[in-house]
């Protein structure tokens, strides 16, 4: 179910450091392997999170250093902050026109980015900050980054339109799940990416023995072999051969 060719350049979103390895470093890291380029952007600060009460002030750096540290081990080449409050992430023209720029500054053949609609399965995943960054990403793909008189201020300094093949997004509602990756081969990576942010977890193994088990789980509920590991997507054609403009 994974028969997808390597993508030569990847824009992945997130509203927080971690969610992107949470959520795609196993399929990040097979596709950089194959010598895709990836360029991770981070809409808040993270400074909402940790567990010291005393660390209001520093907690924001920190988590800036673990995910480029997570980011490296993952092999992803660039790391780009947005700087919005964390818990306030709002869809506003604001955040929309940034991230209009990155993608027309990266001109992906993917977009990643966390799901808009909420998983009422598993509330946790549904943030409202990981809400706001899927709509957030949605309404750049299509149809501002394409749409050669949207922001244009972003023109003016020589980011023209561009037609994003692929949005990938991943934290989805398992009925809107189209498209399981293997990652076998790049589990161990992804958890290394994951025990970098060790600010936000305080049972680090735990946390390992629960993800694992939850890749286990997408691998079988996608019919791979017994002890296959897999990461889940909602995959939308947003530009490519299938799809008709305007329609």
């Amino acid at each position: 179910m994974d028969q997808f060719p390597t993508p030569g350049r990847v824009l992945a979103f997130a509203a927080h450091p971690d969610d992107i390895d949470f959520g795609a470093a196993g399929t990040l890291a097979r596709w950089a392997s194959d010598g895709a380029r990836i360029t991770y952007c981070i809409m808040t600060s993270g400074d909402a999170g940790g567990f010291d009460p005393a660390d209001r002030t520093g907690v924001s750096e920190l988590r800036s250093e673990e995910q480029r540290a997570a980011a490296r081990a993952v092999g992803a080449q660039d790391v780009v902050f947005l700087g919005e409050r964390d818990g306030y992430l709002e869809v506003n023209h604001s955040v929309i026109a940034r991230a209009v720029e990155q993608i027309r500054r990266v001109r992906p053949d993917v977009v990643l980015a966390m799901h808009p609609e909420r998983n009422w399965d598993r509330l946790q995943a549904s943030h409202p900050d990981h809400l706001a960054c899927g709509e957030i990403v949605t309404r750049a793909v299509y149809p501002a980054a394409e749409n050669p008189f949207a922001y244009p201020e972003l023109a003016e300094r020589g980011l023209q339109a561009y037609k994003v093949p692929w949005l990938w997004f991943y934290g989805a509602p398992r009925e809107r799940e189209n498209r399981a990756v293997e990652v076998s081969a790049t589990v161990d990576t992804k958890l290394a990416a994951i025990r970098v942010h060790a600010s936000q977890h305080p049972d680090i193994e735990g946390m390992d023995t629960s993800v694992r088990r939850f890749l286990q789980d997408n691998a079988r509920r996608h019919g791979m072999s017994e002890g296959s590991s897999a990461e889940v997507f909602h995959v939308v054609g947003v530009n490519t051969p299938e799809t008709i403009a305007g329609f």
